[in-house]
């Protein structure tokens, strides 16, 4: 590769969910982009200008005229940049599940050719891109790193369904494996991002300080969490203190709330395996951890307490879920803890209803076997998990079926008056 800082390169990004398909319309302002994921009914769906993260409109997507969509491997094999956007989740023993990233490696490995560069945005714990993935690139090509082929890293910071923080307006951190790789990395970013770049001195570097981003949110809303499984045992309004502590200049405005999403509640684990590989038992970051896993189970056990002092039978009890997707005015279901609220409450023998306007309804009976609702009924519980700005207008008295009914508001989101009890 001519490792120097002018760009005129053919870009594949692989990988087209919430991070790779904004990333392939900004670059393909520029250049020539190929877009490829292994889901041909996703390709399909981006082809005919749909996406169901609802990130990019059908005119973003079909004014991109340097962009093409593939599920082709063969497709990308002239590109000279790759950017790999792939999830990096946890298993159900919270353990970092690389596959997703190791396959994507070992597809781009097979095509790797002298000269090119692969870039990595995923998020990973430090160590992970020339530790686990570089390997990979070298067995399935055949070619040494750093001498016939590069890397960089530039972590994602996009935020599903923020209008106003967007891919291009927020910094965006560089890194590559050699200085001059770095220069490279760091050019072709700044050329789309116009927040402008932050590039740093080791790809290690890029990827523990994408670790720690999340690491830290996750631990300032535990901290508030806790307040809130303390406060509720007192009888105190958790939101009413925090307003009141909030006067003081230097307080920290962190609300209490369900944990979930692609980020916040999976990318401390990731730190924290790499840490317990070093042999350091990280105490802060698996601490927050437990406090924020735990809320939905104490949303559902306060829900039922709710129901019997008011004398509402548990079982049989219709209760309403509002929003499954993990944060507000987006369709994004990864590791929603709205899930686990159903899954509790059905087992406790109530009826459970779930709406949510922005979920995509076929991927959330494929993937959790629950059918969303169309129409509203009468219900004993209702309990707002997600603040979609839809659910300020609903007619909450309508949906009651007796005015024992509870109205559970777990993101303090709804007029005071009309809930019955706050997270």
């Amino acid at each position: 590769m001519n490792q120097n800082t002018t760009i005129s390169p053919s870009i594949a990004i692989v990988g087209l969910g919430y991070v790779g398909l904004p990333l392939a319309l900004a670059f393909a302002k520029q250049y020539t982009v190929i877009g490829f994921d292994i889901n041909e009914a996703r390709v399909f769906d981006l082809e005919n200008g749909k996406d169901y993260t609802l990130e990019c409109t059908e005119a973003d997507i079909k004014n991109a005229k340097q962009l093409q969509f593939t599920s082709s491997l063969n497709a990308i094999k002239e590109a000279s940049i790759y950017i790999v956007t792939v999830p990096t989740p946890v298993d159900a023993d919270k353990h970092p599940n690389l596959k997703p990233l190791l396959e994507a490696s070992a597809m781009i490995g097979s095509v790797l050719k002298k000269g090119d560069l692969v870039i990595y945005e995923s998020t990973v714990y430090p160590g992970c891109t020339e530790e686990d993935c570089v390997p990979v690139l070298e067995k399935q090509s055949g070619l040494v790193f750093n001498e016939d082929f590069y890397c960089g890293y530039s972590p994602e910071r996009i935020n599903p369904g923020d209008k106003v923080n967007t891919l291009t307006t927020i910094k965006k951190l560089t890194a590559g494996s050699t200085p001059e790789i770095a220069n490279m990395v760091d050019a072709l970013y700044a050329s789309i991002i116009t927040a402008g770049t932050f590039k740093v001195s080791s790809i290690k570097v890029a990827e523990a300080a994408k670790s720690i981003e999340n690491a830290q949110r996750d631990i300032n809303i535990s901290f508030v969490n806790e307040l809130a499984l303390i406060f509720d045992r007192m009888g105190i309004d958790t939101h009413e203190v925090l307003e009141a502590a909030a006067t003081k200049w230097n307080f920290l405005p962190f609300k209490p709330g369900l944990v979930g999403g692609h980020c916040i509640g999976v990318d401390p684990y990731y730190l924290a395996h790499k840490a317990t590989s070093l042999g350091y038992h990280p105490q802060v970051i698996l601490s927050g951890r437990n406090v924020n896993d735990q809320m939905g189970t104490f949303v559902t056990e306060k829900l039922i307490q709710l129901l019997t002092a008011t004398g509402i039978p548990v079982k049989g009890a219709k209760a309403l879920i509002l929003g499954v997707s993990f944060k507000e005015n987006c369709p994004d279901i990864r590791n929603s803890k709205a899930f686990e609220i159903y899954s509790q409450l059905s087992a406790a023998g109530m009826q459970v209803d779930v709406f949510d306007p922005y979920a995509n309804a076929v991927e959330v009976k494929e993937k959790h076997d629950i059918q969303l609702v169309n129409a509203l009924g009468k219900y004993d519980a209702i309990v707002l998990v997600v603040t979609h700005d839809f659910f300020k207008s609903l007619d909450y008295t309508s949906m009651k079926r007796s005015n024992k009914t509870i109205i559970y508001d777990t993101k303090a989101f709804l007029d005071r008056s009309i809930v019955t009890a706050r997270l």
